[in-house]
Protein backbone atom coordinates (compact mmCIF):
# COMPACT_ATOMS: atom_id res chain seq x y z
CA UNK A 1 0.00 0.00 0.00
CA UNK A 2 2.60 2.98 1.04
CA UNK A 3 4.83 1.36 -1.54
CA UNK A 4 1.72 2.44 -4.49
CA UNK A 5 1.54 5.49 -3.08
CA UNK A 6 5.70 6.44 -3.17
CA UNK A 7 5.30 5.01 -6.68
CA UNK A 8 2.66 7.73 -7.45
CA UNK A 9 4.24 10.46 -5.92
CA UNK A 10 7.33 9.25 -7.47
CA UNK A 11 5.66 9.84 -10.80
CA UNK A 12 4.13 13.12 -10.10
CA UNK A 13 7.46 14.53 -8.93
CA UNK A 14 9.06 13.06 -11.90
CA UNK A 15 6.81 14.46 -14.54
CA UNK A 16 6.67 17.99 -12.86
CA UNK A 17 10.69 18.21 -12.58
CA UNK A 18 10.82 16.99 -16.35
CA UNK A 19 8.35 19.50 -17.29
CA UNK A 20 9.63 22.23 -15.86
CA UNK A 21 13.47 21.29 -17.28
CA UNK A 22 11.99 21.42 -20.67
CA UNK A 23 10.20 24.64 -19.96
CA UNK A 24 13.63 26.08 -18.77
CA UNK A 25 15.75 24.60 -21.99
CA UNK A 26 13.56 26.24 -24.28
CA UNK A 27 13.41 29.57 -22.30
CA UNK A 28 17.31 29.32 -22.82
CA UNK A 29 17.17 27.99 -26.50
CA UNK A 30 14.82 31.30 -26.70
CA UNK A 31 16.74 33.44 -25.59
CA UNK A 32 20.05 32.16 -27.64
CA UNK A 33 18.02 32.21 -30.51
CA UNK A 34 17.31 36.16 -29.97
CA UNK A 35 21.28 36.98 -29.71
CA UNK A 36 21.85 34.96 -32.64
CA UNK A 37 19.17 35.78 -35.30
CA UNK A 38 21.09 35.37 -38.91
CA UNK A 39 22.47 32.13 -38.64
CA UNK A 40 19.62 30.44 -36.77
CA UNK A 41 17.43 31.79 -40.05
CA UNK A 42 20.48 29.77 -42.27
CA UNK A 43 20.59 27.02 -40.35
CA UNK A 44 16.31 26.29 -40.65
CA UNK A 45 16.79 27.11 -43.96
CA UNK A 46 19.17 24.40 -44.54
CA UNK A 47 17.42 22.27 -42.60
CA UNK A 48 14.03 22.45 -44.25
CA UNK A 49 15.70 21.67 -47.68
CA UNK A 50 17.64 18.79 -45.90
CA UNK A 51 14.29 17.45 -44.69
CA UNK A 52 12.58 17.98 -48.48
CA UNK A 53 15.66 15.66 -49.64
CA UNK A 54 15.05 13.12 -46.88
CA UNK A 55 11.43 13.03 -48.18
CA UNK A 56 12.25 12.45 -51.76
CA UNK A 57 14.61 9.78 -51.29
CA UNK A 58 12.15 7.98 -48.95
CA UNK A 59 9.49 8.09 -51.59
CA UNK A 60 12.24 7.20 -54.72
CA UNK A 61 14.47 4.31 -52.64
CA UNK A 62 11.46 3.29 -49.94
CA UNK A 63 8.48 3.75 -51.58
CA UNK A 64 6.85 5.91 -49.46
CA UNK A 65 3.62 7.49 -50.49
CA UNK A 66 3.95 9.83 -52.76
CA UNK A 67 0.53 11.57 -51.91
CA UNK A 68 0.93 11.86 -48.74
CA UNK A 69 4.73 12.60 -48.90
CA UNK A 70 4.45 15.41 -51.44
CA UNK A 71 1.99 17.09 -48.88
CA UNK A 72 4.99 16.98 -46.17
CA UNK A 73 7.23 18.62 -48.86
CA UNK A 74 4.63 21.01 -49.61
CA UNK A 75 3.95 21.66 -45.63
CA UNK A 76 7.75 22.22 -45.37
CA UNK A 77 7.65 25.02 -47.97
CA UNK A 78 4.86 26.60 -45.47
CA UNK A 79 7.25 26.59 -42.61
CA UNK A 80 10.03 28.17 -45.37
CA UNK A 81 7.44 30.93 -45.35
CA UNK A 82 8.10 31.51 -41.76
CA UNK A 83 11.52 32.52 -42.16
CA UNK A 84 10.55 35.38 -44.99
CA UNK A 85 10.33 37.97 -42.01
CA UNK A 86 12.42 35.71 -39.39
CA UNK A 87 12.10 36.09 -36.63
CA UNK A 88 9.23 38.62 -36.74
CA UNK A 89 5.71 36.23 -36.97
CA UNK A 90 2.37 37.45 -36.34
CA UNK A 91 0.18 34.75 -34.72
CA UNK A 92 -2.75 35.96 -36.40
CA UNK A 93 -1.23 35.68 -40.15
CA UNK A 94 -2.50 32.84 -42.54
CA UNK A 95 0.77 31.52 -42.74
CA UNK A 96 1.64 30.51 -39.14
CA UNK A 97 -2.18 29.77 -38.70
CA UNK A 98 -1.44 27.59 -42.24
CA UNK A 99 1.61 25.80 -40.30
CA UNK A 100 -0.27 25.04 -37.08
CA UNK A 101 -2.79 23.12 -39.64
CA UNK A 102 -0.31 21.60 -41.56
CA UNK A 103 1.27 20.40 -38.45
CA UNK A 104 -1.23 18.50 -37.06
CA UNK A 105 -2.50 17.01 -40.36
CA UNK A 106 1.37 15.71 -40.78
CA UNK A 107 1.19 14.11 -37.31
CA UNK A 108 -2.20 12.36 -37.42
CA UNK A 109 -2.10 11.13 -41.16
CA UNK A 110 1.48 9.76 -40.83
CA UNK A 111 0.59 7.98 -37.55
CA UNK A 112 -2.41 6.73 -39.39
CA UNK A 113 -0.15 5.47 -42.27
CA UNK A 114 2.44 3.20 -40.02
CA UNK A 115 -0.87 2.07 -37.74
CA UNK A 116 -2.36 0.49 -41.20
CA UNK A 117 -1.32 -3.04 -41.30
CA UNK A 118 -4.33 -4.29 -43.28
CA UNK A 119 -4.22 -6.83 -46.16
CA UNK A 120 -5.96 -5.27 -49.27
CA UNK A 121 -8.67 -7.12 -49.96
CA UNK A 122 -7.88 -8.55 -53.06
CA UNK A 123 -4.50 -10.34 -51.69
CA UNK A 124 -6.54 -11.42 -48.57
CA UNK A 125 -6.47 -14.96 -49.92
CA UNK A 126 -3.02 -15.03 -51.91
CA UNK A 127 -1.02 -17.29 -50.25
CA UNK A 128 1.76 -15.56 -52.48
CA UNK A 129 0.96 -12.71 -50.99
CA UNK A 130 4.06 -11.05 -49.22
CA UNK A 131 3.20 -7.80 -47.02
CA UNK A 132 4.90 -4.96 -46.54
CA UNK A 133 7.62 -4.67 -44.07
CA UNK A 134 6.63 -3.08 -40.74
CA UNK A 135 9.09 -0.23 -39.70
CA UNK A 136 10.06 -0.82 -35.59
CA UNK A 137 9.39 1.79 -33.31
CA UNK A 138 13.04 3.22 -33.23
CA UNK A 139 12.32 3.76 -37.26
CA UNK A 140 9.05 5.60 -36.91
CA UNK A 141 10.05 7.63 -34.13
CA UNK A 142 13.24 8.89 -35.70
CA UNK A 143 10.89 9.68 -38.65
CA UNK A 144 8.51 11.96 -36.60
CA UNK A 145 11.82 13.29 -34.46
CA UNK A 146 13.23 14.41 -37.65
CA UNK A 147 10.65 14.76 -40.68
CA UNK A 148 7.61 15.90 -38.87
CA UNK A 149 8.36 17.53 -35.56
CA UNK A 150 11.60 19.18 -35.98
CA UNK A 151 11.26 22.21 -38.16
CA UNK A 152 7.53 23.01 -36.53
CA UNK A 153 9.67 22.67 -32.67
CA UNK A 154 12.66 24.95 -34.04
CA UNK A 155 10.37 27.31 -35.91
CA UNK A 156 8.50 27.69 -32.37
CA UNK A 157 11.49 28.30 -30.12
CA UNK A 158 12.92 30.98 -33.11
CA UNK A 159 10.32 32.64 -34.27
CA UNK A 160 9.50 35.75 -32.11
CA UNK A 161 6.08 37.83 -31.63
CA UNK A 162 5.40 41.52 -31.11
CA UNK A 163 4.46 42.81 -27.86
CA UNK A 164 3.65 46.73 -26.96
CA UNK A 165 5.22 48.11 -23.40
CA UNK A 166 5.59 51.74 -22.32
CA UNK A 167 9.43 53.39 -22.92
CA UNK A 168 11.75 53.04 -19.74
CA UNK A 169 12.39 55.60 -17.42
CA UNK A 170 15.92 55.94 -19.54
CA UNK A 171 13.68 56.29 -22.92
CA UNK A 172 11.80 59.01 -21.60
CA UNK A 173 14.92 60.69 -20.06
CA UNK A 174 16.75 60.41 -23.45
CA UNK A 175 13.53 61.86 -25.30
CA UNK A 176 13.32 65.01 -22.65
CA UNK A 177 16.72 66.08 -23.93
CA UNK A 178 16.44 65.80 -26.94
CA UNK A 179 13.83 67.80 -26.54
CA UNK A 180 16.08 70.28 -25.29
CA UNK A 181 17.99 70.25 -28.02
CA UNK A 182 15.38 70.86 -30.12
CA UNK A 183 15.39 67.10 -32.07
CA UNK A 184 12.09 66.09 -31.42
CA UNK A 185 8.50 67.57 -30.31
CA UNK A 186 7.47 66.67 -26.69
CA UNK A 187 4.73 64.73 -27.44
CA UNK A 188 4.77 62.23 -24.19
CA UNK A 189 5.72 58.31 -23.52
CA UNK A 190 4.56 56.51 -26.33
CA UNK A 191 4.03 52.52 -26.07
CA UNK A 192 7.05 50.79 -28.16
CA UNK A 193 7.54 47.53 -29.73
CA UNK A 194 9.51 44.90 -28.74
CA UNK A 195 10.11 41.04 -30.01
CA UNK A 196 9.64 38.69 -27.68
CA UNK A 197 10.48 34.59 -28.44
CA UNK A 198 7.16 33.01 -29.09
CA UNK A 199 8.44 30.13 -26.46
CA UNK A 200 9.51 32.75 -23.85
CA UNK A 201 5.86 34.36 -24.71
CA UNK A 202 4.03 30.97 -23.83
CA UNK A 203 6.36 30.53 -20.64
CA UNK A 204 5.66 33.21 -19.52
CA UNK A 205 1.78 33.31 -19.82
CA UNK A 206 1.44 29.90 -18.29
CA UNK A 207 3.40 31.06 -15.12
CA UNK A 208 1.30 33.88 -14.81
CA UNK A 209 -1.71 31.65 -14.96
CA UNK A 210 0.46 29.70 -11.91
CA UNK A 211 1.22 32.38 -10.00
CA UNK A 212 -2.65 33.95 -10.40
CA UNK A 213 -3.92 30.53 -9.36
CA UNK A 214 -1.87 30.62 -6.32
CA UNK A 215 -2.88 34.23 -5.30
CA UNK A 216 -6.48 32.74 -5.28
CA UNK A 217 -5.30 30.20 -2.54
CA UNK A 218 -3.31 32.77 -0.30
CA UNK A 219 0.13 31.27 -1.89
CA UNK A 220 2.55 34.13 -3.00
CA UNK A 221 5.03 32.38 -5.01
CA UNK A 222 6.65 35.73 -6.26
CA UNK A 223 6.08 38.86 -4.73
CA UNK A 224 8.55 40.41 -7.16
CA UNK A 225 6.66 39.00 -10.42
CA UNK A 226 4.35 41.45 -12.27
CA UNK A 227 5.75 44.56 -10.53
CA UNK A 228 7.34 47.23 -11.70
CA UNK A 229 11.04 47.53 -11.17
Amino acid sequence: MILQIISILGTIFGFLFLTLSIASGLYYISEVVEEHTEPTKRFLTRAIYTIVIIQTLLILLDKFPFKLSLFSIASHVLYYQNLKKFPMISLTGPTFIGSCVAVVLNHYLWFKYFNNHEIPPQFRFDPNYVPMRRANFSEVASFFAICIWFIPFALFVSLSASDYILPTANEIENKKQDVAMGDALNEGPKLRRRTIGLARMVINKIRQQIYSVARVFGYEIDPAYGTLA
